[in-house]
């Protein structure tokens, strides 16, 4: 773990990422890629320094309240947080300045700052979004190692729904041969119906392979079964769709009136 000094924590589309890389350990994990020209090793998690004072600073040059959103570089809830608690600061500052938040995690650590989002959901708007693939248990420690299961992701996902916070399921990624069966999409999807998720985000199945190669890995049936669950169950599942519904700011204070 080390520190780095930036200039912003804000990126023009508002996307807010406090930490640089993660500890998670998914086997899958794109972020560490050299794509994205991280120039220290990925599980040693770069801090920003005075992030919480530079996000204050951006909140309020900003025109006007919108959805802060976290990106997908780092999760908000790596295992520093809970020492750190740069989130939750995080958190009280998008309060203090009436902005609306939408959290991307796989950690129920989450839960610990459940009632910062309350009040933000009361003021404006929170969205939890939390990655699950994978139903069977064993299966998941082997991909997500360092983070918690599926069904405890599932179980948050229930505390959310009984706090009136909205989510997000990220459908990502079904990798061929190892969850890419009829079975683990219905029992995932599920999970979803169960939890009331307002959206489920997938681009696919089959990971990133073109088109030809993806049908051999079941590409049609299974988004046949998923598009057709989410139009009975009305969950939006177009990525567009959650995407718009994530970002759309709502004051909850004046939609009162």
């Amino acid at each position: 773990m080390h520190t780095r000094r930036y200039k912003t924590i804000l990126s023009p589309n508002n996307t807010m990422n406090l930490y640089r890389g993660c500890t998670h350990d998914c086997i899958y994990c794109d972020s560490r890629s050299s794509c994205y020209q991280m120039a220290h090793r990925f599980e040693d998690i770069e801090i920003k320094e005075a992030a919480i004072t530079i996000l204050d600073q951006q909140l309020k040059k900003r025109r006007q309240p919108c959805m802060i959103v976290t990106g997908a570089m780092s999760d908000p809830y790596v295992h520093a947080e809970q020492r750190l608690r740069q989130t939750r600061q995080a958190l009280e500052v998008i309060k203090k300045n009436g902005f609306g938040v939408a959290l991307l995690t796989k950690s129920t650590r989450v839960l610990e700052d459940l009632d910062l989002l309350i009040e933000i959901n009361q003021q404006t708007k929170a969205v939890v979004q939390m990655t699950l693939t994978t139903y069977d248990e064993a299966l998941c420690k082997k991909l997500e190692r360092q983070v918690a299961t599926t069904y405890h992701r599932f179980l948050a996902l229930k505390r959310f729904q009984a706090a009136g916070i909205p989510t997000v399921v990220w459908l990502s990624p079904i990798l061929p041969f190892i969850n890419d069966s009829e079975e683990n999409l219905l029992w995932v999807l599920d999970y979803c119906r169960q939890a009331g998720v307002k959206g489920i985000i997938c681009f696919g199945f089959g990971v990133t392979m073109r088109e030809e190669n993806r049908a051999y890995f079941y590409q049609q049936k299974l988004m046949a079964i998923f598009c057709a669950f989410c139009q009975t169950y009305q969950i939006l599942y177009r990525p567009e769709e959650v995407f718009a519904y994530i970002h759309r700011f709502e004051d909850q204070q004046l939609t009162l009136f």
